[in-house]
């Protein structure tokens, strides 16, 4: 299987863990920096370029997208999914999981059992949250 770590180095820690383990499988196993590709589209034909080639012919990603780059790292990984190659961590998925407030939504919509939380524009109107709370809590 040829598997694209999409990570800004091979040598972060983690990255480096997922090489090994790919290797010991018999993967064929390459780093690509997402911020160093590019996404071409035309007509039926979605591609990833990356080091002045066209990936082609990968069967698997890993995103190792950093918080910072969100925007962009989530952009190379929904190409990779419009190309239906398989992703560890859907685009949405990343994207989800860096909004805290929309991902504790989904947690408890889904049933989840989470602390109780509040969330309020300004901070003044967390004390009146909390007393309405407080005041309508089930003991």
């Amino acid at each position: 299987m040829k598997i694209a770590i999409l990570s800004r180095s091979k040598l972060i820690h983690s990255t480096r863990r997922l090489i090994e383990a790919a290797d010991q499988r018999g993967h064929e196993v390459e780093v690509v920096d997402h911020l160093k590709c590019a996404v071409l589209m035309e007509k039926g034909m979605p591609t990833v370029q990356f080091d002045g080639r066209i990936l082609s012919h990968v069967d698997a990603v890993i995103p190792r997208i950093g918080a910072s780059v969100t925007f962009y790292g989530t952009s190379i990984v929904r190409q990779f999914e419009m190309m239906n190659v398989f992703t560890t961590s859907s685009s949405q998925g990343i994207v989800r999981s860096r909004d805290k407030l929309r991902a504790m939504q989904i947690l408890t919509k889904e049933g989840v059992d989470l602390p109780k939380t509040a969330f309020a524009r300004h901070t003044v109107d967390v004390n009146e949250l909390i007393k309405h709370w407080s005041s309508n809590s089930p003991r």
